[in-house]
């Protein structure tokens, strides 16, 4: 059952305008495509249909990492059915890579594979079944090459080089070519800070492979133009990225190549990369004809990035009236075969992996690396969940050698406001680490099973093992850990980080109406509830329209990094107030001679009308704005970044920080090694609710996600051949209903003063901290050290 409190000090600024039209910011509006997706009428991409269209059909590597010798078409092709099949050698344009970064990814293989199932050719036939018996004729002969697996066959002298020739931005500071981006970061002596310690703890940890596992698999419809262009109607994450990724490669101009949002089935960082974007496009230019491409689960498994699985050495040490005197630490990230987003999770793994603690002396390290295994990117927290996971671990270690309470020990070392961060970054907003630590540790526990004690028959839903009915009680311990964490929102490091927004404000059928146009990626969080909330505010209208996000307007950034609702809920704030000065102006020019506060007065829209501060009424809006529209749009950006020095790690890499700590009550039988996690309760500072409703959705979600990586989660890539061993949900586990816990939120507002409304972004703080919590909670309960995610049964047995 799910339960939140609010909290907002009193006197805590929150920067919002003063307005009280119905649905406006603050208040708990309904999604308007909730109705619609709960009852399974809601239209996603893959649900799309258009007259003679064709289906596209992706063929994939069946090795990892080998020479292409020969491909072989020609029984696909005399398939009737088949209208055209493509390989590398059919691109159209000069520029045949793509990336979101790093342009290292081929559109298709050219005369070599770098991982277990990257796409090789490319069939378009008038029925799916056809396109797939035609991709299955298609001939192709390996000659497999040695694998690169891990840091020692990347890094050895003799290793074969993922990418050989490699000249791009990360290419000229690291030291060997499969290394994607390095950095390190140093302040103060690690070395000398370590002589004043009474205890240091050391741990090694690894963090497995996570698959976003989204809803939908990818999906997408391309339908050639008159003008030689294409129109692209696809669930992705970032329009623009995918439109300047795009259009090279297909040899075409951006303005022919134009992309509308369709219906997003989920995304966590996994809709961030190209899929079967330009595949699409390319089949619907060749045939002339509009080429529909839909992913089943086993090919999307291969069809997008994950999150990187890492390996992570701390060190720590403390005074022995616990204050922490250093950190050491070392993180390797493979990133798989192609760059990704690596380089921007490296930059957040090093910032962020001291956590949200104070430590005056650090060195840190962190590496991507280019491996034969699959690609990882962006997925939901990157860099700081797997950097929280082992920082967390330490904290616990850290204080059991003090025999220390691990709350108090993370409170009294907790950074807060003005704490200068390892880069060199003062925290100039609230970071209430150590209040959030208290709330949760506060909370009252979940009561004890009584049929523990009574030995009364147990709902078998309610132990571990659930309803596979393995476990009556015995041998059954409880657990508690505790974990907190620090996130970034935003693009970083010097980044362009920016949004537009488009209003339009019109009277129709003698009312008025707003209607907002973004390129936001709606993907579930909830924006296209939060952009209308905003118009009612700013503008002072009930009924707000919001267009369908397409190319058409400027670029509204990635839906990632927890930004959206910071950066083009700025901007539609922005450009409402632009808009809301233009109506004044009007209404200046109409009325202004009849009542002196036009011109002397603060003028609100309120309800359909001009109000003075006071609550005068000046005129009715639709009044105003007879024969009128107002027409504005605007971008909006974030104050600046800087990249970080790649010598000593110093620079104001970040835009604003996150921060949740959790509280995981678990109950495992350590005969069987099964967990049940009783609950998960979490607090979170997040500036400002704009809907509420939403934010505990969110959080809840997050914290969702963080449970399965810790006793579930990962994707299993065979050792000695790279090949994935589990692309579906049946191998691949996720949390059920059934094993998904109350998590009970509280939520404190402290305003950023420099966000819009104070806010902070919120969707991936979760993440980074429920994870080691429930880690801690199993730990507490069976005395194992547990360095590794997920938590699997063998772990807790010493069957491993």
């Amino acid at each position: 059952m799910a339960q939140n409190t609010r909290t907002a000090p009193a006197g805590t600024p929150t920067n919002v305008t003063q307005n009280h039209t119905k649905g406006g910011i603050g208040e708990s509006t309904l999604r308007p495509d909730g109705t619609l997706k709960v009852t399974g009428e809601f239209a996603y991409s893959s649900d799309m249909w258009h007259e003679d269209m064709l289906w596209g059909q992706t063929l994939r590597s069946t090795v990892a990492h080998a020479e292409i010798v020969s491909i072989d078409i020609s029984e696909a092709l005399a398939m009737g059915g088949v209208y055209a099949v493509l390989t590398y050698d059919d691109l159209p344009a000069e520029m045949k890579n793509y990336g979101l970064e790093i342009q290292d990814t081929p559109v298709l293989a050219n005369g070599r594979v770098r991982h277990h199932g990257e796409p090789v050719a490319l069939v378009a036939a008038d029925h799916p079944e056809t396109a797939r018996r035609a991709a299955a004729k298609i001939k192709i002969e390996y000659r497999e090459l040695p694998l690169v697996t891990d840091e020692a066959s990347a890094l050895a002298e003799d290793a074969p080089l993922i990418h050989e020739g490699r000249d791009d931005h990360h290419s000229g500071h690291v030291p060997h070519p499969n290394i994607v981006h390095r950095q390190p970061i140093i302040r103060g002596n690690a070395d000398e800070a370590a002589k004043k310690a009474d205890v240091i703890v050391t741990g090694e940890y690894t963090f497995g492979m996570q698959d976003q596992a989204f809803l939908g698999p990818e999906s997408g419809l391309a339908v050639p133009s008159e003008d030689g262009g294409v129109d692209l109607y696809v669930a992705t994450q970032w329009l623009h990225s995918d439109l300047k990724q795009i259009a090279p490669v297909l040899g075409l101009p951006e303005e022919k190549v134009r992309m509308t949002l369709s219906g997003v089935g989920g995304a966590f960082g996994g809709r961030e990369d190209i899929s079967m974007q330009i595949h699409a496009c390319l089949l619907a230019l060749r045939t002339g004809k509009p080429v529909k491409i839909v992913y089943n689960r086993f090919e999307s498994f291969f069809g997008h990035v994950h999150r990187h699985p890492a390996k992570l050495w701390y060190e720590h040490g403390a005074t022995k009236d616990g204050k922490i005197t250093h950190m050491k630490c070392r993180i390797v990230l493979d990133g798989g075969a192609y760059a990704s987003a690596s380089p921007a999770v490296v930059g957040n793994a090093s910032s962020l992996s001291v956590g949200p603690y104070v430590i005056d002396d650090v060195e840190i390290e962190a590496v991507a690396l280019y491996t034969n295994n699959p690609p990882c990117g962006a997925m939901r927290g990157f860099g700081a969940v797997q950097a929280c996971f082992a920082y967390e671990a330490q904290m616990d270690k850290l204080a059991a050698k003090l025999g220390m309470d691990p709350v108090e020990f993370r409170q009294l070392n907790a950074m807060e406001q003005g704490t200068i961060m390892p880069t060199g970054q003062v925290v100039d907003s609230p970071a209430p680490v150590a209040e959030l630590l208290r709330r949760v540790k506060a909370r009252p526990m979940p009561p004890e099973q009584q049929w523990l004690a009574a030995g009364e028959q147990a709902d078998v839903r309610a132990l571990p093992g659930g309803l596979s009915n393995t476990t009556h009680g015995e041998g059954v311990v409880r657990g508690v850990g505790y974990a907190v964490g620090i996130k970034n929102v935003g693009f970083s490091e010097g980044f362009d980080d920016y949004s537009t927004a488009r209003v339009r404000l019109e009277v129709i059928n003698g009312e008025p109406v707003a209607m907002v146009h973004t390129a936001m990626a709606e993907v579930g969080q909830g924006g296209v509830t939060v952009h209308a909330q905003i118009a009612r505010t700013e503008l002072g209208v009930t009924q707000v329209t919001i267009h369908p996000a397409d190319t058409q307007v400027g670029s509204a950034g990635s839906t990632s990094a927890s930004r959206q609702t910071y950066m083009t809920g700025g901007a539609v704030k922005n450009t409402c107030e632009k808009v809301r000065e233009a109506v004044l102006e009007i209404g200046r020019r109409k009325f202004g001679s009849y009542h002196p506060a036009w011109a002397t007065a603060e003028l609100l829209l309120e309800n359909g009308k001009v109000v003075t501060d006071g609550g005068e009424v000046l005129a009715d809006l639709a009044d105003v704005l007879e024969g009128e529209a107002v027409d504005q749009e605007h971008e909006f950006r974030h104050r600046p970044t800087a990249a970080f020095d790649l010598v000593t790690g110093q620079g104001d890499g970040h835009v604003q920080y996150t921060f949740a700590a959790h509280r995981a009550v678990v109950e495992v039988d350590t005969e069987l090694g099964l967990v049940k996690v009783i609950e998960l309760a979490t607090a979170q500072d997040v500036g400002k609710a704009l809907n509420m409703l939403s934010v505990v959705g969110q959080i809840q979600g997050g914290t969702t996600q963080g449970l399965g990586v810790a006793v579930m989660e990962e994707i299993i890539v065979d050792p000695k051949t790279a090949k994935v061993r589990n692309p579906s949900f049946t191998d691949y586990l996720i949390p059920t209903i059934l094993d998904t816990p109350t998590i009970p939120v509280d939520v404190l507002e402290l305003a950023d003063p420099n966000a819009p409304y104070g806010l902070r972004g919120l969707g991936e703080a979760p993440t980074l901290s429920s994870t080691p919590a429930v880690l801690a909670a199993i730990r507490n309960a069976t005395g194992l050290e547990l360095n590794k995610t997920p938590v699997r049964p063998e772990a807790l047995t010493g069957t491993l």
